[in-house]
């Protein structure tokens, strides 16, 4: 396996580059199988034909901040903003809360929706600042 950032050859199971010091998958300029530069954009490599990894697990793109936030404070009674941030778990214990509602003449659901909001501040405000990979939140 080759680091896809500098191009040098790094273990498998390798959690940074001893040669650039950044995870192997993080880069785009070389491919992770021949170690052949490569063009950023590309989604295979030219020389071996193996499909380019696109960053850590598929280069993932930095969830919004404040999309999140927003999520958190108009459906976080639902969750919304944790199924957004990857933190499926939770999301469904909010959601079961918003939708038990029904059952409990609406005292769960309040709950519910009080939690999302004070999520959707918390994001906002940085104290939750990374998604259920650890990526950090984009401003």
């Amino acid at each position: 396996m080759y680091c896809r950032n500098c191009g040098k050859e790094v273990a498998p199971q390798a959690v940074v580059c001893v040669s650039c010091g950044l995870p192997p998958a993080t880069g785009r300029k070389f491919c992770q199988n021949c170690g052949a530069e490569s063009n950023p954009a590309a989604e295979v490599c030219i020389k071996c034909g193996v499909r380019l990894l696109q960053g850590a697990a598929g280069q993932q793109t930095q969830k919004s901040k404040i999309a999140a936030g927003l999520l958190g404070i108009f459906l976080g009674w639902l969750g919304i903003h944790r199924f957004y941030l990857g933190y499926t778990g939770i999301a469904v214990a909010q959601l079961i809360l918003g939708v038990l509602g029904i059952v409990t003449c609406g005292i769960t659901t309040t709950a519910s929706a009080i939690w999302g909001l004070v999520e959707g501040i918390m994001i906002l405000t940085g104290s939750i600042d990374k998604d259920a990979s650890g990526q950090p939140l984009r401003e």
